[in-house]
């Protein structure tokens, strides 16, 4: 099994890498040659910083073309980072174009207003995740585990359909999204012990279909 992890320069991407083989992957390649991603059987897009600057990245190491592509047609996982530039924009900086796959907007946690006043930005460390769906993904993980996150932006999608699962920090937000073959979580599955752990797991195994 051939899983690529993209590599454009943000994220410990070695921790993702690490994770993977710890629950089994045995060909696992960090990298941003678009020849091995367009390989890959199974391919993980992580990250963390702004969507900025991460559009900026992919452009430069001339991702954005085989993102789109492997993000059709196999199994994909995106985490953070890799979340939110799946949606069509990001209200960051006045407004940055992401990579529109599922339409949406990022915004910031500080513009909401059913946040309490002191709010700290980022939503750093542990939180409960409900689950909305019976995904394949979530096989095995209690009902509102605990997963780590570190994010100061979540994602808002055009369709509440996509949501897979919800968590509160000064309000409900998507902490996970997904619809066919893609996967994506706010929080990061490598740093959220075993059941971040479970669902790498999971994925490993998952046949990119919604319902088991």
């Amino acid at each position: 099994m051939r899983i690529a992890v993209i590599d454009y320069g943000m994220g410990n991407l070695r921790s993702v890498a690490r994770a993977l083989e710890h629950v089994g992957a045995r060909e696992v390649a960090v990298t941003d040659d678009p020849a091995v991603i367009a390989a890959a059987e199974r391919v993980v897009f992580p990250g963390q910083g702004a969507v900025r600057d991460c559009m900026s990245a992919l452009h430069q190491h001339e991702l954005v073309e085989v993102l789109h592509q492997v993000a059709a047609d196999r199994p994909f996982l995106g985490i953070c980072m890799g979340m939110q530039a799946l949606m069509t924009r990001s209200e960051e900086n006045e407004g940055v174009e992401a990579l529109d796959i599922f339409p949406g907007t990022v915004r910031h946690f500080g513009d909401r207003a059913s946040a309490p006043a002191r709010l700290k930005v980022p939503h750093m460390g542990w939180n409960r995740l409900h689950q909305l769906t019976t995904h394949p993904l979530w096989a095995g993980i209690e009902q509102d585990e605990r997963f780590y996150f570190v994010h100061s932006y979540y994602v808002e999608p055009a369709s509440p359909d996509i949501v897979q699962g919800e968590s509160d920090y000064g309000g409900r937000f998507a902490a996970a999204i997904g619809a066919g073959n893609l996967f994506a979580t706010q929080f990061h599955p490598e740093k959220s012990q075993q059941p971040g752990l479970r669902l790498l797991t999971n994925f490993l195994s998952w046949d990119g279909e919604p319902c088991s």
